[in-house]
């Protein structure tokens, strides 16, 4: 668990004073170095289930699926699986 901790306690003053120009009182997240942030649903497999998941439903399509069946399979609206199937023509193409 990361904790705050105050820039009084840890920065030179004249650092403290430079900081406080461009972000005076908020709160200011400093990444560990070399630290790169991962992309949403990176390290929980989200992002992967869900890539699967379109080409699954693209690849349904392609054989003959309607727009509402896949509704029904995927539990997603019309407009979803329209713009599921529209990114992903797009992209084969």
């Amino acid at each position: 668990m990361r904790h705050y901790k105050n820039g009084r306690d840890v920065l030179p003053p004249e650092l403290l004073q430079q900081i406080q120009q461009y972000i005076d009182g908020d709160l200011l997240y400093i990444p560990k170095q070399g630290e790169q942030r991962a992309r949403w649903g990176e390290l929980s497999g989200s992002k992967a289930r869900i890539e699967r998941r379109n080409e699954e439903m693209y690849e349904a399509y392609c054989k003959g699926r309607s727009i509402q069946e896949l509704e029904r399979i995927y539990f997603l609206s019309g407009e979803s699986v329209r713009k599921i199937i529209g990114k992903l023509t797009r992209v084969g193409s």
